[in-house]
């Protein structure tokens, strides 16, 4: 019992949950934001009607994730003060930098030209009205690159110096923090990941139209704009997540052992990558595997013949660096969170691609087993970056910041598994209801479809009706 009741169990409990339910709504918003903006300057360049009834329509969705995105992120910063006040003193110089940024930087310019976008369609001009919603684009991606620098610092951390009698890390250099080497690549991957996720929406959206032979002028080439976004920002998910790999590599060798469960050093043919493998939880005993030679090296290091550092090895280096202790996370969780993130984003990729085959000039599959695949398909990649960041997170256990804090020593030490078992049981309640009506929303919203087509003044560009607030 006294188990069940450990702080830092309950605290980390909660703050993985509230994290991964705030983070449901993150790439939607990116994502979507930048597919209305691309929709909008369809629409501004062409005038033509379908660009526009997309821009509102999916204009709506994404207005829907965006409010309660917001209600649920809010949670987050009060959890560093309540839960892990420790962790706060000691990084909150440098941590909290670019959450401040954020904040106050990225933020306001987003709910700002956000404003405008939502009430300003017969108030300004069509250019200035498109400019609002790009701008708001750019500070939701803003916001999102403030916040993976914070983050990076956690995995990588940087621009600091410790100031020892006051036992905390003091800021030092916020360029540092900024151009952290894992942000660098971690921003790229995690960005058109969001495309792929606002491309699966689509998709799905539109497959439920077509199936039902609705709205057949605005859903086709919707459908196939959301395909070809998701092969595109598939492969460059790909590329980026490469670039990834090698800054983990630099930075956290035991996170890239550990997604492979590779417990002894080895090069060349033997650092191997095993699709599938069952054995003991020790690496001892391997029962069964399915490996590809030489991909592990060549994923680590870009050669053929490169050294990938075991477990058992950076064991013992972190045990002479740092003290006695079990410095790796558990490697089932890495091993097979690395996997699913990777195979529930080839899938979605593999579905748009054969779709675009089987929807090629103009035809329209009869099979109904087709457009449910289609519809059904958009969760694939929005799980593969909640397990994708499950893998980033546990990876980097037992540390907070590697190198500098275990998570153990950055909970708060006034908190009572009590009071913390009582808050987590509460937010998932709340939480859970606000899930039910974002998806209720979201899909009434996308059931419904797109508005009639709207007259718009060929000379202003301005809307020819009273103005839509959403």
């Amino acid at each position: 019992m006294n188990e069940l009741l450990d702080p830092l169990l309950l605290s980390r409990w909660q703050f993985g949950l509230t994290t991964v339910y705030h983070f449901l709504f993150v790439p939607l918003t990116i994502g979507m934001g930048f597919t209305v903006a691309v929709f909008q300057t369809a629409w501004y360049r062409t005038g033509r009607a379908h660009y526009l009834q997309l821009t509102k329509f999916f204009g709506k969705i994404f207005l829907i994730n965006f409010a309660m995105g917001v209600v649920t992120g809010i949670v987050q910063e009060f959890q560093f003060g309540m839960n892990w006040s420790e962790y706060s003193r000691f990084v909150g110089d440098v941590f909290g930098a670019p959450l401040a940024l954020e904040g106050l930087l990225a933020f306001f310019l987003e709910a700002t030209f956000l404003g405008v976008w939502i009430f300003g369609w017969d108030r300004v001009s069509a250019r200035i009205h498109l400019m609002a919603i790009w701008g708001a684009t750019i500070g939701s991606i803003l916001s999102a690159y403030f916040i993976i620098c914070a983050n990076s610092f956690m995995q990588h951390p940087v621009g600091f110096e410790i100031n020892k009698a006051k036992g905390r890390a003091e800021l030092t250099d916020i360029w540092a923090v900024l151009t952290n080497k894992v942000a660098l690549a971690a921003f790229p991957h995690t960005l058109f990941a969001c495309f792929m996720v606002s491309a699966a929406v689509i998709v799905s959206v539109a497959a439920y139209h077509l199936h039902r032979n609705q709205n057949l002028d605005t859903m086709r080439p919707a459908l196939r704009f959301g395909m070809w976004m998701m092969i595109a920002s598939g492969a460059l998910t790909i590329l980026s997540g490469d670039q990834l790999g090698l800054a983990m590599v630099e930075t956290q060798p035991m996170k890239m052992a550990s997604a492979e469960a590779l417990y002894k050093t080895s090069t060349g043919f033997d650092a191997s990558f095993s699709i599938f493998t069952l054995g003991t939880p020790d690496g001892v005993h391997e029962l069964f595997s399915i490996r590809v030679p030489y991909l592990l090296s060549f994923l680590s290091t870009h050669t053929f013949d490169g050294t990938v550092e075991g477990i058992n090895n950076l064991q013992a280096q972190y045990t002479a660096a740092y003290g006695p202790g079990d410095y790796s996370p558990i490697i089932w969780v890495t091993y097979w969170s690395f996997r699913w993130m990777m195979g529930l984003g080839m899938i979605a990729i593999l579905i748009s691609a054969v779709g675009l085959w089987i929807t090629r000039k103009g035809r329209m599959p009869a099979n109904r087993w087709v457009w449910r695949a289609a519809t059904w398909s958009f969760p694939l990649p929005l799980a593969a970056m909640v397990i994708g960041w499950v893998f980033t997170e546990m990876g980097r256990q037992p540390w907070l910041v590697f190198g500098l804090l275990k998570t153990s020593d950055g909970v708060s030490p006034g908190t009572t598994g009590v009071e913390v078992l009582i808050s987590l049981v509460a937010f998932t309640a709340i939480y859970a209801t606000l899930a039910v009506v974002e998806f209720r929303l979201i899909l009434r919203a996308a059931q419904k479809g797109p508005e009639a087509p709207t007259k718009v003044d060929e000379t202003t560009g301005r809307l020819l009706h009273e103005a839509t607030v959403y």
